[in-house]
């Protein structure tokens, strides 16, 4: 293959720089614009191969670099891509099926304390987002927040952080629980096994976080809420659930054992699921569309399943946003810019870099700055596999440390909009550092001078 050009100082590598930057100033600044950050990040990430086709054009360079670059890309984008869909799709299934819908009305209905529910929340955000994305699963449990005493900032703002930062601490020891991590495991850089190994970290260091947190969580129980709503389970919720786990599992024979995308396991599950719902649909039209067990109560039991509505109501943005960033990113490496970047390894060293990592994920979103790792794939040294664990590590909870660091954090600003704020957030900004800075020294004691994990 031929090898690229180093085209950083010319022309097409400072404009295409410049584009990422100002591209990357209205994502950041998106409260502030009202510009969904997917329309930037996928500007960014298409003209910056615009411009290097444009270039290759015009001064007859060899195209062939460029073209296996490209197809890289593109297999490199699709997997995640597809792999998301998936997953994205069973959620919305599970929301039509009152999956969700079932936890909340549980959590507000039981006369639970604030602290009670400040660990509840954080304990499922912890569990949920190894499953669901980290994104999903805090949306869902900020939303418990607002139905269980949305006035009371005391209890709010404490458990919102303590969400956010359990969503990302749990997506980090996970395959699939952050896109960063996906990301990594779909790279080839850890076995799916080798993940779990994180737990003690990631549990730890949010279980810091939470109890110093809790102090500032108010005593009492909040007033239960004015409602009279029978919701359960629609008819097929559990076999969705058994399906999305068979699902993730298919996904990981499929990369593991059959050498195969993990996406081609998500769209097996796919595949799956519209058969089910076709079944489904026919057992419904064979009834009648009547429940007769469910006294009478209309609560949409018997409609018909569409899955393309579930497609339909998924975070596109997202998808899009993902494929801008890793397209933008994939241009700087082409260019050449990620050369500096594997230099920061060979002066400070693997671990002092992959620390800093995170705390760049909370200002610049952990995905770019997980794909210019991976796309820089430094010298981690003779530690690698115990460095790619940490750097996963620290990009997953790094995010934490900010409000606007990671995915969740932005989702929860939205939905408790005035209440969870950056500077509500800064204010116990200090715990999570504190969990964060546990986080590391864990890992360091378990991969580096025990070798558990290797």
């Amino acid at each position: 293959m031929v090898q690229a050009p180093d085209l950083t100082t010319s022309w097409v590598g400072i404009v295409s720089m410049l584009t990422f930057l100002v591209g990357y100033y209205f994502i950041a600044t998106e409260d502030r614009y009202h510009i969904n950050k997917a329309k930037p990040a996928l500007f960014i990430g298409t003209f910056i191969f615009i411009l290097i086709g444009f270039y290759y054009a015009i001064n007859g360079l060899d195209k062939e670099a460029l073209h296996y670059e490209m197809n890289h890309l593109i297999i490199e984008i699709a997997g995640i891509f597809f792999f998301l869909f998936v997953a994205m799709t069973y959620i919305e299934a599970m929301v039509d099926r009152n999956v969700f819908s079932v936890l909340r009305v549980k959590l507000v209905t039981r006369g639970l304390s604030y602290k009670q529910l400040f660990w509840i929340t954080g304990l499922l955000a912890f569990f949920i987002s190894p499953v669901a994305d980290n994104l999903t699963t805090a949306l869902i449990l900020s939303t418990v927040l607002i139905t269980i005493d949305k006035d009371n900032h005391t209890f709010v703002v404490p458990s919102a952080i303590g969400i956010v930062v359990a969503a990302n601490a749990g997506g980090a020891w996970s395959p699939f629980g952050d896109i960063t991590t996906l990301m990594v495991w779909v790279a080839g850089k850890g076995a799916f096994a080798d993940f779990f190994y994180l737990f003690p970290a990631a549990f730890l260091g949010w279980g810091v976080t939470a109890f110093l947190l809790s102090i500032y969580v108010p005593h009492g129980t909040p007033p239960l809420p004015d409602t009279k709503e029978k919701i359960r389970l629609l008819t097929g919720a559990k076999v969705i659930m058994g399906l999305f786990a068979l699902t993730i599992f298919f996904a990981v024979m499929s990369h593991q054992v059959l050498h195969l995308p993990a996406m081609w396991g998500m769209m097996f599950g796919l595949a799956l699921l519209k058969l089910y719902t076709y079944k489904l649909n026919h057992d419904i039209r064979m009834r009648g569309g009547v429940d007769s067990d469910y006294n009478g109560v209309d609560d949409s039991e018997e409609r018909p399943l569409n899955v393309f509505k579930f497609i339909a109501k998924i975070e596109n943005d997202t998808l899009l946003f993902f494929f801008g960033i890793l397209a933008a990113v994939g241009g700087l490496h082409f260019l050449g810019f990620l050369e500096y970047f594997t230099a920061l390894y060979d002066k400070f060293g693997a671990t002092a870099v992959n620390i800093g990592v995170g705390f760049l994920s909370a200002f610049v979103d952990n995905v770019p700055v997980m794909s210019a790792v991976l796309k820089a794939s430094p010298d981690m040294g003779i530690d690698a596999h115990a460095q790619w664990m940490l750097v996963t590590l620290t990009a997953g909870i790094g995010g934490s440390l900010i409000s606007f660091g990671s995915a969740a954090g932005v989702g929860v600003m939205g939905k408790l909009h005035g209440v969870y704020t950056f500077s509500a957030h800064m204010k116990y900004a200090w715990t999570v550092l504190i969990g964060y800075i546990l986080s590391i020294a864990i890992w360091y004691v378990q991969f580096i001078i025990m070798g558990i994990g290797h």
